[in-house]
């Protein structure tokens, strides 16, 4: 009983650290990368389609990305759903090919994505939090029924408690090393 509250608890906790770093990915750093346009909707024969479904997204160098668009009647609405994106990024079609420079950060700018990437971390921290709350209540109403005895209930939360130290420093780690990405100039 207790290790399957454990384990229940350590999936969940590793897919909010899993949300966490793709929620990361789509924070701009000083380098082009094609998971930047991961959250762009472009609209495609009445539905809003991911933009990755109706065009190929690439690098072209370390401050411009490509974006192939495989039906060429969509260039107009690729380029309006990313100006629309509040990415800040211009958009130039050549053809069937999509370009979008990348602009400099400034430091101000730096600033204010670490503020977002800080705040990204707190709030899954305190998802991790939320998890090891529902944990704990789960063994608490095991030893309200007797299911398990006291010393149980509190190596069961011991367990829990380790699980969520660790998985708070995981957290940790990845903002650090985001924090040093965005500010590298």
């Amino acid at each position: 009983m207790i290790n399957e509250i454990k384990d229940d608890a350590h999936t969940r906790m590793n897919k909010s650290i899993d949300s966490f770093r793709s929620q990361l990915a789509k924070v701009r750093t000083g380098r082009a990368h094609p998971s930047l346009l991961d959250g762009i909707m472009v609209p495609y024969y009445g539905a809003n389609t991911p933009l990755r479904q109706v065009g190929n997204v690439s690098t072209e160098d370390a401050r411009t990305l490509t974006i192939t668009v495989f039906d060429a009647t969509l260039i107009a609405a690729v380029e309006k759903a990313i100006m629309g994106s509040n990415l800040g990024l211009n958009p130039m079609s050549a053809g069937t090919v999509i370009r979008i420079p990348l602009p400099p950060l400034t430091e101000e700018r730096r600033k204010d994505l670490i503020k977002v990437v800080r705040g990204e971390a707190e709030s899954t921290r305190v998802a991790i939090r939320n998890i090891r709350r529902d944990a704990n209540g789960d063994l608490k109403d095991l030893e309200k029924e007797k299911e398990i005895s006291e010393d149980q209930q509190r190596q069961g939360e011991d367990l829990i408690q380790k699980e969520t130290d660790e998985s708070i420093k995981k957290v940790d780690d990845i903002l650090a090393v985001k924090e040093a990405e965005l500010m590298e100039v």
